[in-house]
């Protein structure tokens, strides 16, 4: 019997800017169908940004995870629920205890048929979600996403107890649970 490799698979990229891509990675990472989630920037006008280039709020990037997922065993819109329950979609000036224009949120969409899907989730979660306020995450064509360097890579394993500390006491945990516990 011969092995399936990845280049025998149909696989989608899903693309979204939540924060800090730290915290992006693992709540995506443990779904069955998820093939890798990758750190990077993407949505600016610098070629091959670093950290600090990025940091600086001067390349118009967003920090953002990029998704390879399996449509056959984890859909889009699954993916799009999973990023919703990261975020706070109402707060247009960074997440959490990350401020500024790198820090903002967005979803990148691939296709006509993303960008249809990812408008339609806005839409429920503006009109049955926990929030007073309106969303303001944008849904943008997907740009050249680039990488981030190793060490931003996969962080959550790599340094677990500061992962932790940063998740909770940037304030993201404690939202999220607030808002989404009984999801």
């Amino acid at each position: 019997m011969e092995e399936t490799t990845k280049k025998d698979k149909q696989y989608e990229l899903a693309t979204f800017a939540g924060g800090c891509f730290w915290c992006m990675v693992k709540p995506f990472d443990q779904w069955p169908g998820v093939i890798q989630v990758v750190s990077g920037y993407t949505g600016g006008h610098v070629e091959n940004p670093t950290y600090q280039q990025v940091c600086s709020d001067t390349t118009g990037h967003y920090e953002a995870v990029q998704i390879t997922f399996d449509p056959n065993v984890i859909s889009y819109e699954q993916i799009l629920d999973v990023f919703w329950q990261q975020i706070d979609p109402t707060d247009a000036g960074g997440q959490f205890g990350d401020r500024g224009s790198s820090y903002q949120t967005a979803i990148f969409y691939h296709s006509p048929e993303q960008q249809t899907l990812a408008e339609q989730s806005k839409q429920a979660l503006a009109g049955s979600g926990p929030f007073q306020a309106p969303i303001v995450t944008p849904i943008l064509p997907a740009q050249t996403f680039y990488p981030a360097e190793t060490y931003h890579q996969d962080y959550y394993k790599k340094n677990p107890l500061h992962y932790k500390m940063y998740n909770v006491g940037s304030g993201r945990a404690g939202f999220i649970e607030k808002h989404w516990k009984s999801k």
